[in-house]
């Protein structure tokens, strides 16, 4: 199956791919002397792209008001060539360097979360995506507090079936994995360990999920506490990996596909996580 949508993606990336190539170049409307053309379009929505996200990420901080102010100093730049006043125009490009050196020394924490915020792009992390032990190790030591201190969990694994609808009616976390978070969240004392907790990208994405429960409540599933019955409800409308510790019995179970299986060690849990965190 996963073989079949490589080649899909492939086919729709080479016929995207030659659709562009073909319409790059192609016309769509002129202003007098001015042709517009296809890519002046891409080139003027990726400038505002590039300003909005550069908008967002100074918003707020000190960046802001010096970001006006070198907008000020081109501004001026831009007046001061116009009007043919050599002596400042020859002062202001030789002080373009002095501000280039400036600006890297002034906005180095803007600098260093815009590039925080390029890697953190789901598109980016997609393609150099690795397996985060770091992030196994955290998920392995919360279950196993948890199994000794017999408190029930429920960990769902966001896969490719967005899960949006059940975040809604949650309370947001967005923050990273960490064994403390995971436990103090199912901590009996905590509001918010009545429910399951969602991870996407390696972010614990929201808490106090309520899941619909299995349908299917005959035979040996009738024997199943809410937890495992909300686990395997939600893998039967999703391809999502659920991980439940049992309340009563400290064991736990991984579910996948509507299967169940039960009473998982520490190193059969470090195999299915690998297996899902590539």
């Amino acid at each position: 199956m996963t073989d079949k949508k490589n080649i899909l993606y492939f086919i729709v990336g080479l016929l995207t791919t030659g659709v562009t190539i073909y319409f790059w170049r192609f016309e769509l409307f002129s202003i007098a002397f001015l042709s517009i053309r296809v890519y002046d379009l891409v080139d003027i929505l990726a400038v505002t792209f590039v300003l909005f996200s550069l908008y967002k990420i100074f918003k707020g901080t000190r960046a802001a008001q010096l970001l006006s102010g070198i907008l000020i100093l081109i501004l001026l730049s831009v007046i001061v060539r116009w009007s043919e006043l050599h002596g400042m125009s020859w002062l202001l490009s030789n002080l373009s360097t002095v501000w280039v050196i400036a600006v890297v020394i002034l906005f180095q924490p803007e600098l260093r979360r815009i590039l925080i915020y390029l890697g953190q792009n789901p598109f980016v992390s997609y393609l150099f995506r690795v397996k985060n032990l770091k992030m196994v190790d955290e998920i392995i030591e919360a279950i196993m507090t948890c199994e000794e201190r017999r408190w029930g969990m429920l960990i769902v694994m966001e896969g490719e079936v967005g899960l949006k609808h059940i975040k809604e009616k949650s309370t947001s976390i967005n923050a990273r994995v960490s064994a403390d978070l995971l436990v103090s969240i199912f901590n009996p004392t905590s509001p918010l360990h009545d429910g399951a907790v969602i991870i996407r990208h390696e972010i614990i994405d929201a808490a106090k999920c309520i899941l619909p429960l299995s349908e299917e409540v005959h035979g040996a599933r009738m024997r199943l506490g809410t937890r495992h019955l909300a686990a395997l409800g939600l893998s039967e409308e999703t391809d999502a990996h659920i991980l439940v510790v049992s309340e009563e019995t400290g064991t736990l179970s991984h579910v996948h596909n509507g299967i169940m299986k039960r009473g998982l060690d520490d190193i059969q849990l470090r195999n299915v996580l690998n297996n899902i965190i590539i």
